[in-house]
C-alpha cells in the first residue's frame, strides 16, 4: 500500500508534467499564430501615368512606361515664380517634373453621404482613400455596405500636405469642416464611419515607410484576432509644392524628376503622389470562404534606426536587422526569396546603404545561378511618399501573378558606390522570367524606409493554386442573363455603365455568367440602378452603348432587407419550373429535396405533375410550395439575403 505522502508526491509530479506540457503547447500555439499567413484578396490604386487599377499599373511597368511629367496646371501653383535653377533661393524649385494624378480633386461625395461644402473642406487624400477602399472591397468580391458592424480594420499611411492652408478665408459653413477634413486622425476614422466598421482604425505617419508600416500593423492585428478583415494602404496628394521647394534647397531632387534607383547616374529622388489599398484576411478564412487569393503575406517586421549616424540618414545595420526579423517571422531563409522590390529612391546616400544591406542579408550563400533580383517601381512612377510601400506591394503581387520581373528604368550602370561583388544581387536592367526555383512558390520582399528612421520589410508569396472550377455548375452562356448596375448618382451610374462596357471590350475571356453573378452578388445596391438582359456579348455591348434604348433605369428607395413573398393558388401553370430544373443545379437540388419530403404523403412524381396537370386540388399547393422554396434558394445563390 502507498502512503498518503507517496500519493501526494505522485500528484505533484503529475501536475508539474501537465503544467510543462500545457506551457509547451501554449508556446507552440503562439508560434503558429505569429506565423499565420495572410491573404491579399483585393487591391485598388490611383497612381501616376493613368495607373488607376493594378492591371493598368502592370501594363505600365511591364512595358517600361515612364509616368513622370510636368507639374499640373490645375492646382493654382505659380509655376513661373516657383521655377529657379538656383537651388539656394528659398521658396523655389529647380525641378518642374513629377508623378501626378489627373483629376485628383474629383470625388463622388454623394456616394458617401458627404455634402458639397464638407467635400470642399476634405483633403483630397481622404477623398481618394475613401473611393479606393470602396473599389478594393468590390474587387475582392465584397459588398462594402454589407460590412457594417463587422470587425474590419482600417490601417493607412498618410502625410500632412497643407491642403487646408490653400483654402483662403473659406466661408464659415466650410471652415467648420476643416479640422475633420484635414486631420490625420480622421483619415481612417472617416472610412470606418462611412462603412460602419468597428475594427481597429489607425492612421500611420512614419514618412516614406507609412503604408508598409500600416501593412505590418494589419498583419499583427489579424493574427491577434483584433479584426477579421483589414483595409490597408497609403495616400499622398501634393496639394502645395512645398516638398519640391524643401528638397530643392537640400539639393535632394533628380534634375528631371526621375528616380534612378541603384544606378551610377543617380542624382536625387523624383517626387510623386498616389493612393493604394489592399484587402487582407487570414489565408485560412479566405480559402474557406472561396475568396480569390492574389498573394500571401508570409511575414513582416518593423524597426528603428535609433541613435545612428543622423536623424534622417539611413542606417545599414538597422536595415539588415529588419530584413532578418521579417524572414524569421515568415519562417524562411534568405535563399528562399527570389526578388526584392527596393525602396530605391535614387539618392546617392540612401541607395548604396540599402544595396549593401541587401547584399549582406540576401546576397550570401545563394550560388551563382540563383541571384537575388532587385528593382524599384519608383523608376516608373516616382516616389509616392506615404503610398510608396503599398505601390511596391501592388507591383510585386502583379509580378507574382504574371511570372515576370519587370525591368527598372534609368539604370546606366550599377552604382559605383556599392561593392556588388559582396554577394549575389543583380539589378533588373531587363525583364526577367520568374521561374519557380526547385518547385517552391515564387517569393519576393518589399522594403520601405522612412526619413525619421522607421524601417519596414514584408515577405510576399504567390497565391496557392486555386481549386479547379466545376464547369457543370455554370449556367450556359446562351441563355438570357440580367446585368445589374447601380450608383449613388446618375453620373456615377453612367460611369459604371461605361466601365462595364470597357471591361467587356478589353477582356474577351471574361465569362458573362461570372460577370452577371458578380454584379448581382458582390456589389452594393445603390439608389440609381439600371439592368440589361442579354444572351451574348454582342447583344450586351450593344445594350450598354450610350445611345441604346435597351437600358432600363430607375431609382430605388429600399429600406431594410428584401422579403420573399410566396404567391397562393392561382399562380401555377403547366410546365412551371421545368426550364429552371434543367438549367440550374441549385434549383434542381432543392426540388429533389422537396420531392423527397413530399414522398411519404403523395403518390405522384413532382416533375410529372409539373409537366402535366397542376390544377388538381391535391397537387397544386404542394407543387407551388416546392417551386417557391426552390426559387428562393436560387435567389439566395445569387446573393439575395432575405430577412
Amino acid at each position: 500500500m502507498t502512503s498518503p505522502a507517496d500519493n501526494e508526491a505522485r500528484l505533484r509530479d503529475y501536475l508539474r508534467r501537465a503544467t510543462a506540457d500545457l506551457l509547451t503547447a501554449r508556446r507552440r500555439v503562439e508560434e503558429l499564430e505569429e506565423s499565420t499567413p495572410l491573404a491579399i484578396v483585393g487591391m485598388a490604386c490611383r497612381l501616376p501615368g493613368g495607373a488607376d487599377t493594378p492591371e493598368a499599373l502592370w501594363d505600365l511597368v511591364s512595358s517600361g512606361g515612364d509616368a513622370i511629367g510636368p507639374f499640373p496646371d490645375d492646382r493654382g501653383w505659380d509655376l513661373g515664380a516657383l521655377h529657379d535653377t538656383d537651388s539656394g533661393r528659398i521658396g523655389t524649385s529647380y525641378v518642374l517634373q513629377g508623378g501626378f494624378l489627373a483629376n485628383a480633386g474629383d470625388f463622388d461625395a454623394e456616394l458617401f453621404g458627404v455634402s458639397p461644402k464638407e467635400a470642399l473642406a476634405m483633403d483630397p487624400q481622404q477623398r481618394l482613400l475613401l473611393e479606393t477602399c470602396w473599389e478594393a472591397l468590390e474587387r475582392s468580391g465584397l459588398d462594402p455596405t454589407a460590412l457594417k458592424g463587422t470587425r474590419t480594420g482600417v490601417f493607412a499611411g498618410t502625410f500632412p500636405n497643407g491642403y487646408n492652408d490653400i483654402l483662403k478665408e473659406p466661408p464659415a459653413d466650410v471652415a467648420g469642416y476643416l479640422t475633420t477634413g484635414n486631420a490625420s486622425s480622421t483619415l481612417c476614422g472617416r472610412i470606418s464611419y462611412a462603412l460602419g466598421l468597428v475594427g481597429p482604425s489607425i492612421a500611420v505617419d512614419t514618412a516614406c515607410s507609412s503604408s508598409l508600416v500600416a501593412l505590418h500593423l494589419a498583419v499583427t492585428s489579424l493574427r491577434a484576432g483584433e479584426c477579421s478583415l483589414a483595409l490597408v494602404g497609403g495616400t499622398t496628394v501634393i496639394a502645395e509644392p512645398e516638398v519640391f521647394m524643401s528638397l530643392s534647397h537640400q539639393r535632394g531632387l533628380s534634375a528631371d524628376g526621375r528616380c534612378r534607383a541603384f544606378a551610377d547616374g543617380a542624382d536625387g529622388t523624383g517626387m510623386s503622389e498616389g493612393v493604394g489599398v489592399l484587402v487582407l484576411e487570414r489565408l485560412s478564412d479566405a480559402l474557406a470562404q472561396g475568396h480569390r487569393v492574389l498573394a500571401v503575406v508570409r511575414g513582416s517586421a518593423v524597426n528603428q534606426d535609433g541613435a545612428s549616424n543622423g536623424l534622417t540618414a539611413p542606417n545599414g545595420p538597422s536595415q539588415e536587422a529588419v530584413i532578418r526579423a521579417a524572414l524569421a517571422d515568415a519562417r524562411l531563409s534568405p535563399s528562399e526569396i527570389d526578388a526584392v522590390e527596393g525602396h530605391g529612391t535614387g539618392t546617392t546616400l540612401g541607395d548604396p546603404i540599402e544595396a549593401e544591406a541587401l547584399l549582406a542579408t540576401y546576397g550570401r550563400e545563394r550560388g551563382e545561378r540563383v541571384p537575388l533580383w532587385l528593382g524599384s517601381v519608383k523608376s516608373n512612377i516616382g516616389h509616392t511618399q506615404a503610398a510608396a510601400g503599398v505601390a511596391g506591394v501592388i507591383k510585386t503581387v502583379m509580378a507574382l501573378r504574371n511570372g515576370v520581373l519587370p525591368r527598372t528604368l534609368h539604370i546606366d550602370a550599377p552604382s559605383a558606390h556599392v561593392n556588388w561583388d559582396r554577394g549575389q544581387v543583380r539589378l533588373l536592367t531587363e525583364p526577367h522570367p520568374w521561374t519557380p526555383v526547385d518547385g517552391r512558390p515564387r517569393r519576393a520582399a518589399v522594403s520601405s524606409f522612412g526619413y525619421g528612421g522607421t524601417n519596414a520589410h514584408v515577405i510576399l508569396e504567390e497565391a496557392p493554386e486555386a481549386p479547379a472550377q466545376d464547369a457543370e455548375g455554370h449556367r450556359p452562356e446562351d441563355r438570357p442573363l440580367p446585368f445589374v448596375l447601380s450608383g449613388g448618382s446618375m453620373d456615377a451610374l453612367e460611369a459604371q455603365v461605361a466601365r462595364l462596357r470597357d471591361f467587356l471590350g478589353n477582356n474577351d475571356a471574361a465569362r458573362l455568367t461570372d460577370v452577371a453573378l458578380s454584379l448581382a452578388s458582390t456589389r452594393a445596391r445603390l439608389t440609381h440602378r439600371t439592368v440589361v438582359v442579354a444572351s451574348d456579348r454582342t447583344q450586351l455591348l450593344e445594350a450598354l452603348s450610350s445611345t441604346s434604348a435597351s437600358l432600363i433605369t430607375g431609382t430605388a428607395h429600399v429600406q431594410g432587407q428584401p422579403v420573399l413573398v410566396f404567391p397562393g393558388q392561382g399562380a401555377q401553370w403547366a410546365g412551371m419550373g421545368l426550364e429552371l430544373w434543367d438549367a440550374l443545379p441549385v434549383f434542381a437540388e432543392r426540388m429533389a429535396e422537396c420531392e423527397a419530403a413530399l414522398a411519404p404523403f403523395v403518390d405522384w412524381s413532382l416533375r410529372e405533375v409539373l409537366a402535366g396537370d397542376v390544377e388538381r386540388v391535391d397537387v397544386v399547393q404542394p407543387a407551388l410550395w416546392a417551386v417557391m422554396v426552390s426559387l428562393a434558394r436560387v435567389w439566395e445563390s445569387f446573393g439575395v439575403r432575405p430577412s
